[in-house]
């Protein structure tokens, strides 16, 4: 079976949808193919129950429609999938579903992208050619574990934070999280909040914000420059913090907006972690040497046994696995080699969507720029 279109979309998580719907409103011809069973995987089967959006709404729409007037200003995960599914209702998108794309490259002799694809359900092989492709498999895409000596070894539960719902099921349970971003505190404070003795590994520079503070930050520094704008935030932020460097958190040297421009890295947004972690409810520690049975130890030669660990150690783009001719575009990690706001389009018709670590504000720029950019090659 080969099917021809103008535009093939590779994943149907938020950046694939916005894509999809502003090629429709342009009236651009596409398909869109998902490997998962459902849109968006990540939110709906890989996110933990009490996750809200970490931003305020206005950050986090997809282009060309609003959420509902009465709609939080944080979006609990629940509602933001209600919003996905609206989405693709409103838009008419269409994704092909368990659609796994194999392999696909670039034919020099028919000016297009030839894709080979495989129905995951009946293992028939599917081909597809379109003139553009697009990469929205994500950030998100598999599962990033660090390698730690005797972790396969390990008597208690160990998962990635894609697999945590609950810290119901930890009570009286000692539990580690590795990692230290939005995700792991927020996990700490979960597991804490349902009695798991809790600890977290903290090994980098981190800066901990207010969600109000981090709002104020994304509203000024579209008026103001960046630095300025952190400037601000690192004093607000010590302010209801105070000097956090005691309890094992350290602030990195560059601002919280500057950071997340530069390297991606987001600030961790507090919902009562901080708090758990001053009154020694939730216990900090440095980086892990190596695990014995249920004992790890730590450096400085610090041990404890736990039940389980949690590592909320980040994702990686699994787009190399199947992408050839893609590096015009994206480097060996399979993210973009040009920096924001340069990130999202290659060589002969390939564009990337949310793969810039720019959340949801950045995949409706990124959707926008791409449909645009299609359609004044279809008019050349």
């Amino acid at each position: 079976m080969e099917e021809q279109t103008v535009v093939l979309i590779v994943g149907a998580g938020p950046a694939g949808l916005a894509t999809a719907a502003c090629l429709t409103q342009l009236s651009i011809p596409y398909v869109i193919v998902e490997r998962e069973d459902c849109s968006a995987s990540l939110w709906r089967n890989r996110a933990y129950d009490r996750l809200k959006l970490h931003l305020a709404k206005e950050f986090c729409e997809l282009p060309h429609m609003a959420y509902p007037e009465d709609a939080p200003t944080y979006i609990p995960k629940d509602q933001f999938v209600k919003y996905l599914d609206n989405y693709i209702e409103r838009f008419d998108i269409r994704p092909k579903y368990q659609t796994a794309i194999e392999s696909c490259s670039y034919d020099e002799g028919r000016k297009c992208w030839f894709s080979m694809a495989r129905d995951m359900t009946t293992s028939v092989v599917l081909r597809y050619t379109a003139k553009f492709l697009v990469v929205a498999s994500g950030e998100n895409s598999a599962e990033n574990i660090p390698v730690i000596t005797g972790l396969d070894g390990f008597a208690g539960e160990a998962i990635h934070s894609s697999r945590y719902k609950s810290g119901a099921s930890y009570s009286g349970k000692n539990v580690l999280v590795v990692g230290c971003g939005n995700s792991g505190m927020e996990i700490a404070y979960d597991l804490a909040s349902h009695g798991a003795n809790t600890s977290i590994v903290i090994r980098n520079p981190v800066h901990v914000v207010t969600k109000e503070i981090i709002r104020l930050g994304m509203t000024l520094v579209q008026h103001i420059p960046a630095n300025v704008v952190d400037g601000l935030l690192v004093r607000l932020s010590n302010f209801v913090f105070g000097d956090l460097s005691k309890h094992g958190i350290v602030r990195p040297k560059l601002g919280p907006l500057l950071q997340k421009a530069k390297t991606g890295r987001s600030a961790v947004i507090d919902v009562g972690t901080i708090s758990l972690i001053k009154n020694g409810t939730i216990k900090v520690l440095g980086n892990i040497s190596k695990i014995e049975g249920n004992t790890v130890e730590f450096e400085g030669r610090k041990e404890s046994t736990f039940d389980a660990i949690v590592f909320a150690t980040g994702y990686k783009s699994t787009a190399n696995r199947w992408l050839k001719n893609g590096e015009s575009m994206l480097n060996d990690d399979g993210l973009p080699k040009q920096e924001f706001p340069n990130h999202w389009k290659g060589a002969n018709g390939l564009y990337c969507a949310g793969l810039a670590k720019r959340g949801l504000a950045g995949i409706a720029m990124d959707a926008k720029n791409i449909a645009n950019d299609i359609l004044s090659s279809c008019h050349a």
